[in-house]
C-alpha cells in the first residue's frame, strides 16, 4: 500500500516515523510519503493561500498548488481523501475499507479550508475524526494513517485485530499484566485460573458492561 499525505506543514509528521508504523515502512508493508504543497507553489513567495471570495475571516488554500501536487503523484487507482470537520465521521469500518486500497492520497486542509473547486475536481471524499475543529488536517491525517496501517496484513498479529475495541460493536475488555497484585489491587482471579472458556466469557461480559457505560450508542 502507498499513502501520500499533502500538507503545508510536513514537519508535523514525525510520529509516523516511530513504533509500529516505522517497522511497517521498514518491512515494506506500506510506503508513506509526506508531500509539501508549498513545493508546488509559484516563486518567489510560494503562496498557497488567499482571501476568500465573498469576504469572511481567515484564508483559503488555493487550487493550483494542490492541483499540481496531486497531478505529480496520482495513479489510475488512487483514492483521494480530504480531512475536514464537515466530512463523514471516520470509523473502524472505514479504516478496514481504506486498508484494502493500493494507493491513498490524503489532503490536509488548513486555515479556513480548501478551495471547493479542487475538492470537486478530484471527487475527494471528506473525512472527519470527530465533532470538533482543529487548526489543520495534519493530526487527523496521522490518526487515519495509523488506523489504516495497523490493519495491513502482517503489520501486527491477526489476534490483536480480532480482539479489540469496535469488534462486534463492543469496546475492548480491561487488560492486566504482572504483578498479580499492585498496591493491594489484585488482578481478577478468573484471569489467573487457566480456564480459557471462563476467561472468554468474563471478557465478553466486561466488554458489554464497558460499552453500556461509555458508548451505549454502539448497542443500538
Amino acid at each position: 500500500m502507498k499513502i501520500d499525505i499533502l500538507s503545508l506543514f510536513p514537519e508535523m509528521f514525525a510520529p509516523l516515523k516511530e513504533s509500529i508504523i516505522k517497522r511497517a515502512v521498514e518491512n515494506k508493508k506500506v510506503e508513506i510519503n509526506i508531500i509539501n504543497i508549498r513545493d508546488f507553489a509559484s516563486p518567489p513567495h510560494y503562496k498557497c493561500d488567499d482571501e476568500p471570495f465573498g469576504g469572511g475571516a481567515g484564508m483559503v488554500m488555493m487550487c493550483e498548488p494542490i492541483y499540481k501536487a496531486i497531478e505529480s503523484i496520482k495513479t489510475v487507482d488512487c483514492k483521494i481523501f480530504y480531512m475536514s470537520p464537515r466530512g463523514k465521521k471516520f470509523s473502524q469500518q472505514i479504516a478496514r475499507e481504506m486498508s484494502k486500497f493500493n494507493h491513498i492520497i490524503i489532503l490536509c486542509g488548513h486555515y479556513e479550508g480548501v478551495d471547493q473547486r479542487v475538492i470537486d475536481m478530484y471527487n475527494m471524499e471528506e473525512l472527519s475524526i470527530g465533532d470538533y475543529v482543529l487548526t489543520g488536517g495534519e493530526l487527523p491525517a496521522m490518526v487515519v494513517t495509523d488506523a489504516i496501517v495497523r490493519l495491513i496484513p502482517e503489520v501486527i498479529t491477526p489476534e490483536s485485530i480480532v480482539e479489540e475495541s469496535f469488534s462486534d460493536n463492543l469496546l475492548e475488555y480491561n487488560q492486566y499484566t504482572r504483578p498479580a497484585v499492585f498496591k493491594n489491587m489484585a488482578v481478577p482471579d478468573i484471569l489467573l485460573s487457566g480456564n480459557h472458556k471462563k476467561i472468554e466469557e468474563f471478557r465478553k461480559s466486561q466488554s458489554l458492561e464497558i460499552t453500556k457505560k461509555n458508548r451505549p450508542d454502539l448497542l443500538k
